[in-house]
């Protein structure tokens, strides 16, 4: 008995986990969630067989076939979350192939399909406007008594999701596509078929993908905002302007969760945000040429969501990343047509925009604004307010943009990367434990305890810092940018362990006051050390990092501040150590 209770248990557990979850487990080469996707819907795939062919034997045949080229083309099924309506579409044209190799069974089957009205006799079933014709005019009909409601409706939705989404290729690229998702026609039998390479045949298809990727992103925005239309949730919600946008910082991230904290029962100094979310103590740099990327180049979900953590609020995020690393990419550097609204509409939709759009509805509705990325250059913004009638974000930074954003711009920046990260719950957090997860944090980032994302984090990046200089491959508009991010950090480092040591009264503090002060002090002399180079490498132009008389000073300068952080570490060590004792 106790077996047959954990048994149920056990499958009560996996009917919780979504379809569309188990379809990405599966697209990574996962049997088991493949064949639970199985279990779950074989009867009804089953039926849809026995629809087409009243041999049950036939039926179960077309079953195993289908679920066999299921699993092996898994990973063209573009939205997971209709998994069961391209099973059913898999299923069904198997059903054909078989039924138009037993032409007597065809039209026994066929026959159900029919009705009084004119109809053509033959249907091309390699001509999709020819089968919507067969299967639209059946579906504009009355249903039978006997026909299953729940199938009809997933055949009324398939038919109006193809026409939506194919009806954006040209004729040609209909027909390769037809031929290959319909008819399951390899690349080689499309290429007898059309008189074509099979390299043709992938470029065709490729490039169709990406147009239906788009047209499906399209789709889904526009049934976004329909939905809240007709939920009667269309409106327009602008928060006011963030006071954000004045502060003089070079970290915009930081900026953006001020701004967001701001409007929270949470507010704090620049440098609490900035020490306590880990940022004034990350050093991060482009091997080789320090590039303008390098000090963007993190993990921000989990950058960003563990800094929030540690001011004791957990958080929510949607992303989209290209696999082209941004470090190729300088927008200092680039034609100031490429930072237009028109350049925008020429790249592609990311195809997490509706869940963007969701978040950042849902955020600004509970009255607090949005981090994005990349919302008019390659830095860390907020959105504060949008309104649904003219589909339009209303966003800011503190680089001078504020202004109002097309939602489907969002995501289409210099870097095509989409990033959007909200406020989810606050909970309640001690001091001491704020300050453990930051010096946790921040340690782990001096030891590059994180994935690098092509750059070289903490410690190690001094290290890449100086060998590019050695070499005398600075790039100096990113040498630039770089030395202003870390001299601003540090300096607000240095507030920062100052503002503890002289403000956190808690007695748990007063063994490592002291050190607050030491380690202020010494992220001090860093920052006047960086600021040194920012007057030799100004920014935007950035001088002659790679003159050999600046280069000397600047390696000099490099290799003094290295060892000055090196005993910061030390003592940031010592100091968890005690909090944690």
């Amino acid at each position: 008995m106790d077996a047959l209770i954990l048994n149920r248990h056990e499958e009560q557990q996996d009917e919780r986990i979504a379809d569309d979850i188990l379809v990405e487990r599966a697209k990574e080469g996962d049997r088991e969630a493949f064949g639970e996707l199985v279990r779950r819907h074989r009867a009804k795939v089953y039926g849809y067989a026995r629809s087409y062919t009243q041999e049950p034997f036939m039926a179960e045949d077309i079953v195993q076939e289908a679920l066999i080229r299921a699993f092996l083309h898994l990973g063209t099924l573009i939205d997971s979350r209709r998994f069961l309506p391209w099973l059913h579409r898999i299923v069904r044209n198997q059903a054909y192939t078989r039924l138009q190799k037993n032409p007597q069974k065809r039209e026994h089957v066929f026959s159900g399909l029919r009705s009084d009205h004119a109809e053509p006799s033959h249907t091309d079933w390699e001509d999709l406007d020819s089968i919507l014709h067969r299967l639209g005019r059946r579906w504009s009909q009355p249903v039978d008594a006997d026909t299953n409601p729940e199938e009809v409706l997933v055949r009324r939705e398939l038919l109006q999701t193809i026409t939506g989404m194919l009806h954006c290729l040209n004729p040609r690229e209909r027909q390769i596509v037809e031929s290959h998702f319909f008819d399951h026609l390899s690349p080689l039998e499309i290429a007898r078929l059309f008189q074509i390479s099979q390299a043709n045949v992938y470029q065709v298809l490729s490039r169709s993908r990406k147009k239906l990727i788009q047209e499906k992103t399209r789709v889904a925005v526009d049934q976004y905002v329909q939905s809240r239309k007709e939920a009667g949730n269309m409106k327009k919600a602008v928060l006011n302007k963030p006071e954000a946008f004045s502060l003089r910082t070079w970290v915009t991230g930081v900026m953006a969760l001020h701004g967001m904290l701001a409007a929270t029962e949470r507010s704090m100094s620049l440098p609490m945000v900035m020490g306590l979310s880990g940022h004034a103590f990350r050093l991060t740099v482009v091997p080789e040429n320090i590039h303008i990327a390098g000090p963007t180049m993190f993990d921000f979900g989990r950058v960003l969501e563990q800094g929030l953590r540690n001011l004791g609020f957990s958080s929510r995020s949607v992303s989209e990343f290209k696999p082209n690393p941004s470090a190729s990419i300088n927008a200092n550097q680039v034609e100031p047509s490429l930072l237009s609204a028109n350049a925008r509409e020429k790249r592609q939709l990311s195809q997490t925009l509706p869940q963007a759009l969701e978040l950042i509805h849902r955020s600004v509705d509970r009255g607090y604004p949005v981090l994005a990325w990349d919302l008019f250059i390659p830095e860390f913004g907020l959105i504060y307010g949008y309104d649904d009638e003219q589909k339009l974000l209303h966003a800011g930074d503190n680089c001078g943009h504020q202004t109002t954003i097309p939602y489907d711009h969002l995501g289409r920046g210099l870097i095509e990367d989409l990033f959007v990260l909200a406020l989810d719950e606050s909970f309640e957090i001690t001091q001491r434990q704020m300050l453990i997860g930051a010096l946790q944090m921040a340690i782990a980032h001096y030891h590059g305890e994180e994935p690098t994302c092509g750059a070289a984090h903490g410690l190690d990046a001094y290290a890449k810092w100086l060998d590019a200089f050695e070499k005398k491959t600075i790039e100096p508009n990113g040498n630039s940018y770089t030395l202003a991010i870390a001299q601003d950090a540090r300096r607000n480092a240095s507030a920062f362990w100052k503002e503890i040591a002289e403000t956190w009264a808690d007695p748990a503090f007063d063994d490592i006051r002291p050190a607050c002060l030491e380690v202020s002090d010494l992220y001090g002399k860093i920052a006047d050390g960086f600021a040194q180079l920012c007057t030799l490498f100004p920014f935007p132009a950035g001088g002659e990092p790679n003159d050999p008389a600046q280069n000397e000073q600047a390696i000099a300068l490099l290799t003094t501040i290295e060892g000055q952080e090196r005993q910061v570490v030390a003592l940031m060590e010592d100091m968890l150590q005690a909090l944690t004792a």
